[in-house]
């Protein structure tokens, strides 16, 4: 028997979908083996490369949502893009990638993983980074998949529930990576995640998953508590044994040099936070939006600073609790993570 009516799983927690390597099949297991509920990013995947883990996630046997990114318009001028290339050309050239002379623009294979869900459904279907069409919500639902809206104000919340969402993945602003946010010029200002689900409680009637700044069960309680029927954790997972995160954001996360988080557009083009490394400091001040043209022009300076252990050309993401990740299986830190509920 479940106790959410939104996940299909035991316990009231989640692991975050956390695109780009972090998730992977055997983290997934671990924390539905121990009673919680995983999420497969579909973000960065091509169309077969998702096919092929929604297959693999399928022939396990237990539940699973996916995570879709809603397409984003095209949101920077060629001049932009090209000022911000030649702004970072030293970090490239320091470790021997070439830029993308034009800005790239893509919608992640929106259409093609929407019609592989309405084709193979699974029990939940995340949203990031705004509200697709009515249709596509329709399209999902239809063939069996309660849709959540990821939204990070009330007025977002409204929205997602007037274009018929089943329920809703509130993220604070301490969660780790990209923000859901609508609009990322917005400023996002600093706030407990607890306060955010409690205002977003207010003016919906939606269920909610709670997600940002998770540093150990107490959080876990006082985010039930405020009005969340489960949460989800990204950052607490990011060390856990059966993670794909690469040896150097592991390092740069237990690594006491580093001492703060910050809000970031400059690897991307859209709000996320990370380690403040030396490329944010650099960068972003004069950094501009345009998402997901940024992201395509630094994924392979990104992928290299992974590979060749250089944690300041990396975008580390991480929450504000990023501390209290740990070295060990995923099992044991969620387990943990429910004690006292």
């Amino acid at each position: 028997m479940t106790v959410t009516s939104l996940l299909e799983s035991d316990l009231p927690l989640a692991a975050a979908p956390m695109a780009g390597g972090p998730s992977t099949p055997a983290l997934e297991a671990a924390v539905t083996a121990a009673g919680g509920f995983a999420f497969l990013p579909a973000g960065y995947l091509s169309a077969d490369a998702f096919a092929d883990r929604l297959t693999a996630a399928h022939a396990t046997g237990s539940p699973f949502g996916v995570n879709l990114f809603v397409p984003q318009p095209g949101a920077i001028a060629p001049d932009a893009y090209r000022a911000y290339a030649e702004a970072i050309r030293d970090e490239a050239e320091a470790l021997g990638v070439d830029l993308p002379a034009e800005p790239r623009h893509d919608d992640d294979a929106w259409r093609e993983k929407v019609a592989l869900l309405v084709a193979h459904p699974v029990p939940v279907v995340s949203l990031t980074f705004g509200l697709p069409s009515a249709a596509d919500i329709t399209a999902l639902r239809a063939a069996g998949s309660r849709v959540l809206a990821t939204v990070t104000t009330p007025e977002e919340a409204r929205a997602a529930e007037d274009l018929g969402v089943d329920g809703l993945v509130v993220q604070g602003p301490a969660a780790g990576g990209h923000s859901g946010t609508f609009d990322p010029r917005r400023t996002i200002t600093d706030a407990a995640t607890a306060d955010v689900v409690r205002a977003v409680a207010g003016v919906t009637r939606l269920p909610l998953v709670a997600a940002g700044g998770v540093t150990g069960p107490v959080d876990v309680r006082d985010l039930v508590g405020a009005g969340a029927e489960a949460v989800a954790v990204g950052t607490l997972l990011l060390r856990a044994t059966e993670a794909g995160t690469t040896a150097t954001h592991r390092g740069a996360l237990a690594d006491p040099a580093f001492t703060t988080t910050v809000l970031t557009h400059s690897f991307t083009g859209r709000p996320a936070r990370a380690l403040r490394n030396g490329f944010v400091e650099r960068h972003h001040a004069h950094a501009p939006y345009g998402y997901p043209e940024l992201h395509h022009l630094t994924r392979e300076l990104r992928r290299t600073a992974a590979t060749t252990g250089d944690p300041h050309r990396l975008h580390l993401w991480a929450g504000t609790g990023w501390r209290s990740a740990e070295e060990r299986p995923a099992g044991e830190i969620v387990r943990d993570l429910a004690a006292g509920l």
